[in-house]
């Protein structure tokens, strides 16, 4: 189906941006948000290069007084709302001891709060649409790694509440999908703001050993031949719009797929821990 209006939020890089530009070709109104309006002229440069156009707006997600008034002026401006693509997030790297609540709060309002209060704010009218919500989590959304349990927690959360909410919303003709990206080639990761290892280290005091261990097999992960394009990645979420009987969830490369099988058939999570210790015990 083209033509669809379609919100998709996060999209000032990575899997964001390319959903957008990949939404935009299909002939779709697409409506990119993005929480630093100067990162926008990049988009709608490229959209306008591919001979296409993007609707860029501000929404910060960890502002909830933003979103109501955001789906309404969507609405108002495009006459309804087709779909809902939740793939803002942020990233954080840490444990519980050493980077405090406040982080925790702040990774959960961006990466679970804010976007159910999109998908809440965004139902009525999805509802009169027979619509979608496409949400992206993670392969972190079920398997669970080493100093991410902020990021984790969120993603866990997101998983949940989604999967719970599906056969509700398709009681009133809203489809639900999950979207499990394993590791993408993005600007994610370099946002984790680790430009200088040595200083996290000496703050992680009693966990600095295992931090020190860790974060250069996580870079290694990193630049490895596992990574997926963002591309690659995005086009499997524009595949889903307009789909009439899209699956609760899907991973978006063979990588994602087979880490989270793996997880799921260790049924007393043995498996998961060893594999997860060894990148603490180099």
């Amino acid at each position: 189906m083209s033509g669809l209006v379609v919100v998709i939020t996060g999209t000032s890089s990575g899997i964001g941006f390319q959903a957008a530009l990949q939404a935009a070709a299909r002939g779709h109104k697409v409506v990119a948000t993005m929480r630093n309006p100067e990162k926008a002229p990049r988009l709608v440069e490229a959209a306008h290069v591919a001979g296409h156009s993007v609707d860029v707006r501000m929404l910060d997600l960890g502002q909830a007084n933003q979103i109501d008034p955001f789906i309404e002026r969507v609405v108002s401006d495009y006459g309804r709302l087709d779909v809902v693509v939740n793939n803002a997030a942020m990233g954080a790297l840490g444990t519980i001891e050493w980077r405090g609540m406040s982080e925790l709060r702040n990774v959960m309002e961006v990466n679970f709060f804010g976007p159910v209060n999109l998908s809440r704010a965004a139902l009525p009218h999805l509802r009169k649409s027979r619509g979608q919500i496409l949400s992206v989590t993670s392969e972190g959304g079920i398997v669970a790694g080493a100093f991410s349990e902020a990021y984790c927690a969120s993603k866990f959360a997101m998983e949940g509440f989604m999967e719970a909410l599906a056969p509700v919303a398709h009681t009133v003709g809203v489809r639900v999908t999950l979207i499990e990206p394993g590791p993408v080639e993005t600007e994610f990761y370099d946002n984790l703001g680790v430009e200088d290892p040595e200083i996290w280290v000496a703050e992680a005091g009693p966990y600095g050993t295992q931090f020190g261990q860790y974060l250069p097999q996580l870079f290694s992960a990193l630049g490895g031949p596992l990574m997926q394009s963002a591309a690659d990645a995005a086009k499997v979420i524009v595949d889903l719009i307009g789909q009439p009987r899209p699956p609760l969830r899907i991973q978006t490369s063979q990588v994602a797929t087979d880490r989270i099988s793996f997880k799921l058939a260790d049924l007393d999570g043995s498996r998961v821990i060893e594999r997860a210790s060894a990148w603490l015990s180099q």
